[in-house]
């Protein structure tokens, strides 16, 4: 049975976890594996009022979530319950964004050497070229198989090796070597893994999509749309400009050959009276179709001297 004072710094916890789900509904779900207490501290310091860093243990997180849940159902505490788990914790922004801190996260990174039994979590490579190890250190390279050669009185390595692969264990041989080389391979930082935000949980691969990237799927969207609607005959202000554009063009097609104008048609029907002397008027536009001219006339030239020569070989005798 647990103390009385361990009950209340419990109940504690569960409050301040609810208060900062309601009240700060943004946040960041993060990993912390491998992450040493000295980062932690570091990023505690730099981000002192701006947000509030909290981790906790999956059981009592989970109660708090489930009585949060209870108090206040829209606020989306069952997804985060949901979302709980492995060695995870929050980071609720209250006086800043969340990208500024992914900012302050990526910052405080540490380097660490690979451990034997220890599961990678890169695939690295070690070069070929000089390893900077005496002639009497090739048993380590031996013992994983990996081709050497002696070149100026230092070990060589004839071509680039895999030491070590994403997901798999670190061999006892591995380690010793890298550490032989003086490699690091590993660098453990928080990683963000999802992210709450208005009583909604997803990926933080969201928080990646740039304002360009928003505003092009946007004008795809409105193109659609537009297309759509003007397929079914339904008018919509996206479809507005395109039925405008066609009925104008009807207009202009019932009044060409007729004796009756207004203003916007007037150019039209200068442009049909007299094709050569617009295009005079307006050199530019003329462009484009006498460049497109031009090509046209040396491909028939080009074909006249293909059909030419093959004439030619055509009255050649083999025999004399």
């Amino acid at each position: 049975m647990p103390s009385a004072e361990k009950l209340a710094k419990k109940q504690l916890y569960f409050e301040k976890l609810i208060d900062l789900c309601v009240n700060s509904p943004n946040a960041l779900l993060v990993n912390v594996d491998y992450v040493a207490s000295k980062q932690m501290q570091n990023i505690r310091i730099e981000l002192r009022g701006k947000a509030e860093v909290l981790m906790g243990k999956n059981t009592m997180i989970r109660k708090a979530l489930q009585i949060g849940h209870e108090r206040h159902p829209e606020a989306g505490m069952d997804k985060l319950r949901a979302a709980m788990v492995g060695n995870r914790g929050f980071i609720f922004a209250k006086n800043c964004t969340l990208d500024y801190i992914r900012e302050v996260l990526s910052k405080h990174t540490r380097e660490s050497a690979a451990k034997a039994g220890q599961t990678s979590v890169v695939d690295w490579f070690i070069p070929s070229g000089p390893t900077g190890m005496d002639p009497s250190q090739t048993s380590f390279f031996q013992a994983l198989n990996i081709g050497t050669k002696i070149v100026k009185g230092q070990i060589e390595l004839v071509s680039e090796f895999k030491i070590l692969t994403l997901g798999e264990k670190v061999s006892a041989s591995g380690a010793v070597l890298l550490g032989k080389l003086g490699i690091r391979p590993f660098e453990y930082k928080i990683e963000v893994e999802m992210v709450y935000q208005d009583a909604s949980v997803f990926s933080a691969a969201v928080l990646d999509i740039s304002e360009a990237v928003l505003i092009q799927k946007f004008i795809a969207g409105v193109a659609n749309m537009a297309a759509f609607s003007r397929e079914v005959g339904i008018p919509t202000e996206c479809g507005l400009p395109h039925m405008f554009g066609n009925a104008f063009k009807n207009v202009a097609a019932l009044v060409a050959d007729i004796d009756f104008t207004f203003k916007e048609v007037e150019e039209v029907k200068k442009f049909l009276a007299d094709p050569d002397a617009y295009a005079a008027a307006n050199p530019a536009a003329a462009a484009p179709a006498a460049g497109g001219a031009a090509p046209a006339a040396a491909k028939e030239e080009k074909k006249a001297v293909v059909e030419e020569e093959e004439e030619e070989d055509m009255d050649f005798d083999l025999f004399g």
